[in-house]
């Protein structure tokens, strides 16, 4: 089971590391006191699940005995990882002043400045137990990438989805990006073809045969593989690529499934035929 633990200064990006983990499949729980973690990685593993994220802070309680329940989890065989962010002070006062947002431990006695610092203390036992991040200096989205490399989640979460249709049907709201095909050699019109559709093998001969359709083909497949990996950077968790030809059967749907093969390996490809009225399949 992998297990991570995010703690650290309030303010300095722990929700968006659980958000980070979230997306890559992790069952994250936030706010869980110390004492319960053995528990409660327990109950998650007894539900099926391979991954678990917990954020332990200054309101948890009982913070002291995270290094107590590290070391118990590491003699059950356990790796666990944890993640600690912090920030200046400075930058924690500018923070909370722009969202306008109270400090968790500020009480009437207690300042804003006084609260991070009394927070900063509490942890102080707590931040040399895993990899430290400061913040100070960093946007959401660098903060992302960072967590992604440290932790070796990579760009996994992107679901690709293909998707032919007939351009006489209209776009398909869902589009992200659309590719017109219309051009390219209709198979439409040649004998013994037009009943049949671009998954079919003569139809699929017949396209591979014609130079047009394969220049195409890798002009389109170079221009995803240069972007994706921009699109992924950029945390989205879905990309449609819409591939339309006139009636939907034929050259889009070829296409389609071509490009749905050839990037099947770099993550969760779906491929969908509006044109042909099939579900949705997995590459």
């Amino acid at each position: 089971m992998q297990i991570v633990l995010v703690s650290g200064l309030s303010g300095s990006g722990k929700s968006i590391a659980l958000d980070v983990l979230e997306d890559n499949g992790y069952y994250c729980v936030d706010n869980l006191p110390a004492t319960l973690l053995l528990d409660v990685v327990k109950f998650v593993e007894g539900c099926g699940h391979a991954r678990i994220a917990v954020s332990v802070d200054a309101r948890s309680v009982a913070p002291s005995s995270l290094p107590e329940q590290l070391a118990t989890l590491r003699s059950l065989g356990a790796e666990p990882k944890l993640l600690f962010l912090e920030a200046s002070p400075a930058v924690l006062l500018r923070r909370f002043s722009e969202t306008r947002r109270s400090h968790p431990l500020s009480r009437d006695d207690l300042t804003l400045g006084e609260a991070i610092e009394r927070e900063r203390n509490l942890l102080a036992g707590v931040s040399d137990l895993g990899h430290r991040i400061d913040t100070t200096d960093l946007q959401p989205r660098v903060l992302r990438d960072w967590i992604k490399e440290i932790l070796s989640l990579g760009g996994g979460s992107l679901t690709l989805l293909f998707e032919s249709f007939a351009f006489r049907d209209g776009i398909p709201l869902d589009a992200d990006w659309v590719v017109d095909v219309r051009m390219l050699p209709n198979p439409h019109y040649e004998p013994g073809l037009s009943e049949l559709t671009g998954k079919d093998a003569p139809v699929i001969e017949y396209l591979e045969r014609q130079e047009r359709v394969q220049q195409f083909l890798g002009d389109v497949r170079g221009f995803l593989a240069r972007w994706l990996p921009e699109v992924r950077r950029e945390h989205r968790n879905y990309l449609t690529v819409a591939i339309g030809c006139t009636g939907g059967r034929h050259r889009s749907v070829y296409i389609a499934e071509q490009l749905a093969r050839w990037f099947s390996a770099e993550g969760r490809v779906l491929v969908r035929h509006r044109g042909l009225g099939a579900r949705t399949t997995e590459a």
